[in-house]
């Protein structure tokens, strides 16, 4: 069954879209090529719209019309996962009676997960940490295996937890 132009008066194929609303894609109408050209010089999805939102819309564009933070936010990307990453899974007062030696070091839960997570204990030297942190992007990289999504995600959390006792262990047991 052939759709006809939806121009006035017109009874060719209607083979092209055109956008009925410049905000819903999902609705339009079919032309023929004739009158799709003719709608193409006449369309100017800014119209009814001042400097400053077309402005607006102009710099939205750049990111996909998707909403954009500063990566000195609180709620920046590797912040968020860090945090869902290290959620507390643990009832406290079992992390504090199997944990209790860790005490002497004022370590908090996030920190007791990423020795975890990287395979080290408390008190070994910044230096062999950093070993270790070596030795598991070796064996993770998705380049060696070919890149598989779940060692990719294996580098990410080891990634995090490196970056978490860099940021609280070296500064604890260096100085």
């Amino acid at each position: 069954m052939k759709n006809i132009c939806d121009w006035n008066n017109c009874f060719d194929t209607g083979e092209y879209k055109a956008p009925i609303e410049k905000d819903n894609s999902k609705r339009y109408r079919l032309l023929c090529l004739a009158h799709v050209k003719e709608f193409n010089k006449n369309w100017n999805y800014f119209k009814g719209m001042d400097d400053e939102q077309v402005f607006d819309f102009l710099k939205s564009d750049m990111t996909w019309h998707k909403p954009t933070q500063s990566f000195s936010s609180s709620d920046n990307f590797f912040k968020v996962l860090w945090n869902n990453t290290l959620k507390d899974e643990f009832d406290k007062t079992k992390l504090r009676g199997e944990y209790n030696h860790m005490n002497q070091f004022k370590f908090d839960a996030n920190d007791i997960k990423a020795f975890s997570i990287l395979g080290v204990s408390v008190g070994q030297k910044w230096e062999q940490i950093q070993d270790q942190f070596k030795t598991l992007v070796k064996k993770f990289h998705p380049d060696i295996n070919l890149g598989n999504k779940e060692y990719e995600e294996k580098l990410k959390l080891i990634t995090l937890a490196y970056t978490q006792l860099k940021n609280t262990y070296k500064e604890k047991i260096d100085n």
